[in-house]
């Protein structure tokens, strides 16, 4: 059996129950990083008294979960397997969506604990009101990837979320800045660790105060939702981008409010 375990974003005491006991009876860990997965346990066990009897200990993340799931036989999961990513909920924006993909295929029996995650304490700490929300995950780094991105995030409608690296933070501010200065944008920095601090003004005030503060820190980002149709991107700019279909596909959904099924198929067709 296959169980995926959040694990704390931060603060350690936020590890469930079901969690520690799902550890404790691992006979294999598949973890992100070996060494945080290691040191996780070494925590756990100083403040928690976890024991466990973990045989090994196998590194999978985005660069190799295709290529190991392709070696290995559905009886593998015939012993207690775990997996965790480096920090919080599997499978959002970390590794974990192919191993149940697998399972399902395979009929292989596996459960999901709820537990740590960035996402929604973000959401439900900024006190926006509308329910609904998009999340983008990270940005595209740079280009007209990036760029029509942002467009997505800014005029789909939706409270949207993303993660960002302290690296990218001021560049994100200051592309909202000039795009919509007005915006309202709730900043969590650091969530449930010592220094958390969070932050809700316009995207200019943001930018003006954070230009001389300390960003450094893992960020969630959450943009106030709008009614305005802005999006000046075309499906001809998209199919520009020479990107996969699939998420062409996606796009163009959003922007024309078509379904990304019937997207896909006009698009492998053309």
């Amino acid at each position: 059996m296959l169980t995926l375990v959040p694990t704390p974003i931060g603060n350690l005491q936020d590890i469930s129950q079901r969690a520690l006991f799902a550890l404790k009876n691992a006979q294999i860990l598949l973890c992100e990083d070996t060494r945080v997965a290691k040191r996780l346990l070494f925590l756990l066990k100083e403040k928690q008294n976890l024991e466990t009897e973990i045989d090994r200990f196998i590194s999978l993340h985005s660069h190799n979960e295709k290529e190991w799931l392709k070696n290995i036989e559905p009886d593998f999961f015939q012993q207690n397997i775990v997996y965790i990513s480096d920090a919080g909920m599997p499978s959002i924006s970390d590794p974990g969506a192919l191993l149940v993909e697998y399972c399902k295929d395979n009929n292989i029996e596996y459960d999901v604990l709820p537990g740590a995650n960035a996402l929604l304490t973000a959401f439900a700490a900024s006190g926006f009101i509308e329910n609904s929300f998009v999340f983008l995950g990270f940005l595209p780094h740079k280009g007209h990837d990036r760029d029509v991105a942002l467009q997505e995030a800014l005029y789909n409608s939706y409270t949207t979320i993303l993660y960002e690296s302290p690296h990218r933070l001021l560049k994100l501010l200051e592309q909202l800045n000039q795009i919509e200065p007005k915006r309202v944008i709730f900043l969590a920095k650091e969530l449930t660790k010592m220094h958390q601090k969070y932050y809700k003004d316009s995207a200019t005030n943001l930018y003006n105060l954070l230009k001389s503060e300390n960003i450094k820190g893992e960020w969630v980002v959450v943009i106030e939702a709008t009614t305005s149709s802005k999006l000046t991107i075309t499906q001809e700019d998209i199919l520009a981008l020479k990107l996969p279909k699939k998420q062409s596909a996606k796009l163009i959904s959003r922007l024309t409010g078509e379904s990304t099924k019937d997207c896909y198929d006009r698009l492998i067709n053309q």
